[in-house]
């Protein structure tokens, strides 16, 4: 998936552009609102809450605003309540597509995501309609200027990782979702700190796209991505790394 690895580098891009700007932080706000609501408000002993705080702080986002999020989310102070949501759909090509949201109002996100798929060829699908062709993985993310690759793979696997590739200028680190925390910790411990570290869907499988639906894909996802509501977005498609480039350039 080559294309998809692609699309992975541009995020990661323009979620450290976005993160200059602020706009990343609020969505980080709302993970760690929920892990702490749903776990406590000790990121030792709840590891969703701990991944949270660590790709605040790989953000680059203010303490303060970690900790007044974790406060709303175990009602110290008073917040906004959010619930999650899982929306499941189809994009040009026949790409499946999953996009996890955080809402205070699902009659106001749903009717605005599925605005969204269709004006860019997409349309929502059914309950377990898509869901089934992913696989939930940890997945960590680290540059490679900043470790080897044989050096990363020992620390990794004695950790509890299970497979790691290469992708561009980056290292994809992938984990059994109950091993993901240890294996980030690890590397933490180590003075390696993660571009990210997450709960991931991974595609059992990928479509390949071309042409036009590739061009109304690639904008679909990063109207998606750019949502208020909108956590994560994944997707089981193959662009030519080449034309996701020439796409980005356009964004």
């Amino acid at each position: 998936m080559a294309g998809h690895s692609k699309w992975a580098q541009i995020k990661r891009k323009k979620a450290k552009e976005d993160a200059k700007r602020g706009q990343v932080f609020g969505k980080i706000a709302k993970e760690i609102t929920i892990a702490a609501r749903l776990g406590g408000g000790d990121p030792n002993t709840n590891p969703r809450l701990r991944l949270a705080v660590q790709q605040a702080k790989a953000a680059n986002m203010p303490q303060e605003n970690i900790e007044r999020a974790i406060k709303k989310g175990t009602g110290d102070i008073e917040g906004v309540h959010y619930e999650e949501a899982v929306y499941e759909a189809y994009g040009p090509g026949g790409v499946a597509i999953c996009i996890e949201a955080m809402t205070d109002n699902k009659n106001r996100t749903t009717p605005e995501l599925r605005h969204i798929l269709e004006k860019r060829a997409g349309r929502l699908g059914e309950v377990g309609s898509v869901m089934w062709m992913f696989d939930r993985r940890g997945l960590i993310i680290i540059e490679k200027e900043v470790i080897e690759e044989d050096a990363l793979f020992d620390i990794v696997v004695d950790a509890g990782a299970d497979d790691i590739k290469v992708g561009g200028d980056a290292y994809e680190v992938y984990t059994p979702v109950e091993s993901l925390s240890s294996v980030t910790d690890e590397l933490e411990r180590r003075g390696i700190t993660p571009t990210l570290s997450e709960v991931s869907l991974i595609a059992k499988s990928s479509v390949e796209v071309a042409g036009d639906d590739a061009r109304k894909l690639f904008f679909l996802l990063d109207e998606l991505e750019d949502h208020e509501d909108v956590q994560k977005v994944f997707a089981n498609f193959d662009i030519q790394p080449d034309v996701i480039e020439e796409l980005a350039a356009t964004t």
